[in-house]
């Protein structure tokens, strides 16, 4: 797997690919002092070469603590950031008290819909955003005050579940303060679920009433409304339309305006959670069977983001953070409720109109990035894996002497970097351009998700010029565990325990990882610390674990070893192995991700049959990018003729070499 692009500058002027390095050699020359002494790169390299975490113990296994530079390992972990601020109603509060005028929620306006047909007869819906309209940090607080004592008017019970089954918006966020506030339990699912998923999540909660959008509604639950029967009350947080025929006798739907109307007359008590109150029941993707709803409580949370924030570099009110992932998901829940708790602007998008390019923007138009400007920014490994290539199908169509200069000037700032040194002609000259893919002011960008490929790592470090801290975690830890330090530019790891956690490793005997392996300790990854959640609603799991002290445990799965400076590096995962008849292991994971790099590929799912000796035929479902493809068979003289039957045997040939 290649970290940087593999064109060679051999086919370029010699005289001028010499001018090129003489330019900046003295570049470098003139002003590495003066840039030294003033940007604190030294300080930075520092940072990077230090110890991060040690074990308390003293053995190989652990449980591995962060360490502070000034204080050594860390004695206690941290659980809360704000002194008072035990429970997620008071983060909300707390923000509104302190940025009562500050910006809060942003969504753009849709100035016009347009359907869009393509040479192919498809027809694609487009749209033109225009700015973005804001609420006050204090109209927030009050819009979802308002909210909660409109859901109670409508006897919604504090410590009674309420499900948002919504997109990713401002109103999902109103709707969360809201049932944060009154102690009304969030039961989330991901808008990808299907109608059984859906309907298992609302009937094991037993919801009565749901928070969804228009879209959704339609979609999704129509369907499936009466195999809910305990539903009485859904409200839609889109504004129109107002009345709503043809659903089953006993359910009323309401719009959220007028909810927030109900609850602006009555004064509606409300009962204030406790820390060990559930603040959320989040259901997982159900990727391995029927979804698992997993029991967070509000001081979980609180543990969890106060760890986050930590390892974000001078975060405060000034910053801007874009929302456009899942918020059923624990990373983008945990990243808004660490910018709320900072007093940052959250400006909502989503990945079809999330940059210029975007599939729902209409030609011309501005993406939600460039319009924003965001300087936050969290971040799945597919679509920054769809950003590097892209960028990289276009550095391929160059000329050659543009195409040299870029891996030339790539290569430059690869190795400043190493060194802990940044490059600002390079970014001025050659980068700036790739940057203001997302708006051009991103300083920090996180992944999680997924592991984020070496090659894809290093190319957003270099061309949108800004560290990209990968991070892991998962549901059942609230979303932390670790994330890598932002002056940390080495790739494949994940960072040190966080602030609020500590990791220890299990031997795990039949994939052959001890704690006493060399040169560095292996073993399955536990995580323990207060953001270890309270285990998975009305189910039992040998998954989580409580020891002599009290401290709850978590049991990940994932294979995981320790570096010296205490960085933790994820190798395996046990449910990824796949043993197949001759004894061998395969990790279906690692294959999907260096086959996602080919350009001639854009999503691709492995799989493998244990009775058989090599992978079951056939080994992979392609989706391929038409683009690439033609062009590629154009090349290859196959013009309209090339077929998928060719990328299947093209695909099959690599896996065959691969093992």
């Amino acid at each position: 797997e290649t970290s940087h692009p593999s064109h060679k500058p051999d086919d370029m002027n010699p005289l001028l690919l010499q001018v090129f390095r003489s330019v900046v050699w003295v570049y470098s020359v003139l002003t590495f002092l003066p840039w030294y002494l003033l940007s604190g790169a030294g300080v930075n390299l520092e940072r990077s070469r230090r110890v991060k975490a040690r074990s308390v113990s003293g053995r190989p296994a652990g449980p591995y603590r962060a360490t502070d530079q000034l204080r050594g390992i860390q004695q206690k972990l941290v659980s809360s950031m704000h002194p008072g601020v035990d429970t997620l109603d008071k983060v909300m509060e707390h923000g509104a008290a302190r940025f009562p005028r500050r910006d809060c929620l942003g969504t753009r306006e849709v100035l016009s819909e347009e359907d869009e047909l393509q040479p192919n007869g498809k027809v694609f819906k487009k749209v033109i955003l225009g700015e973005y309209k804001w609420m006050s940090y204090e109209e927030t607080y009050q819009a979802a005050v308002h909210f909660g004592s409109g859901l109670a008017a409508l006897g919604q019970k504090p410590q009674c579940n309420i499900a948002i089954f919504c997109e990713t918006r401002a109103e999902w966020m109103i709707a969360a303060q809201a049932g944060f506030i009154y102690n009304f339990p969030l039961v989330t699912l991901y808008a990808t679920l299907g109608g059984p998923a859906i309907a298992h999540g609302l009937n094991e909660t037993e919801i009565t009433h749901i928070v969804t959008s228009k879209d959704l509604l339609q979609s999704r639950l129509k369907a499936i409304l009466l195999e809910v029967p305990r539903l009485q009350h859904i409200i839609v947080v889109d504004s129109k339309p107002t009345s709503w025929p043809g659903f089953p006798r006993g359910i009323m739907v309401h719009n959220m305006d007028a909810v927030q109307e109900l609850g602006s007359r009555p004064n509606n008590s409300k009962e204030e959670p406790l820390p060990s109150d559930t603040a959320v029941i989040m259901y997982t993707s159900g990727s391995t069977g029927i979804p698992k709803g997993v029991m967070i409580s509000h001081s979980n949370i609180i543990a969890g983001i106060t760890g986050m924030a930590e390892r974000i570099p001078n975060l405060d009110e000034t910053d801007t953070y874009i929302g456009y992932l899942p918020l059923a998901h624990v990373l983008e829940l945990s990243a808004e409720m660490v910018c709320i708790s900072h007093g940052c602007r959250i400006g909502y998008s989503s990945p079809q109109t999330l940059a210029d390019q975007s599939t729902k923007i209409k030609k011309g138009s501005k993406g939600d990035t460039s319009v924003l400007k965001p300087t936050l920014m969290a971040a799945v490994p597919e679509i920054m894996d769809r950003i590097y290539k892209n960028v990289m199908t276009k550095v391929e169509e160059m000329s050659s002497v543009q195409r040299t200069l870029f891996v030339l000037a790539y290569n430059y700032k690869m190795e400043q970097i190493s060194k802990g040194y940044s490059t600002p002609l390079c970014d001025r000259l050659v980068f700036k351009k790739v940057r203001s893919l997302l708006g051009g002011h991103i300083r920090v960008l996180l992944s999680g998700g997924a592991p984020l490929s070496a090659a894809t790592q290093r190319f957003m470090n270099i061309c949108l010029c800004c560290p990209v801290g990968q991070g892991y975690g998962l549901t059942e830890t609230s979303g932390a565990g670790t994330i890598s330090e932002m002056w940390d530019y080495s790739t494949g790891r994940v960072g040190a325990p966080l602030v609020c956690s500590e990791i220890t490793l299990k031997d795990w005997e039949e994939g052959g990882y001890y704690s006493t392996d060399k040169p560095n300790p292996r073993g399955e990854i536990l995580i323990g610390g207060p953001n270890v959640t309270m285990g998975y609603y009305k189910k039992q799991s040998e998954d989580f674990l409580v020891d002599a002290s009290g401290q709850r445990w978590f049991c990940t799965g994932d294979i995981g070893e320790f570096h010296t400076d205490g960085c933790l590096k994820i190798i395996d995962r046990k449910k990824d192995l796949v043993k197949l008849q001759a004894g061998e292991y395969v990790s279906l994971g690692k294959v999907e991700a260096v086959l996602k790099n080919c350009s001639f590929v854009d999503n691709i799912c492995a799989y493998a049959n244990s009775r058989t000796v090599e992978l079951a035929p056939p080994p992979f479902y392609i989706v391929p990018p038409l683009g690439p493809l033609g062009q590629w068979g154009e090349r290859e003289g196959h013009g309209g003729g090339f077929s998928l039957f060719t990328l299947l045997c093209f695909v099959w040939c690599f896996c065959g070499y691969f093992f």
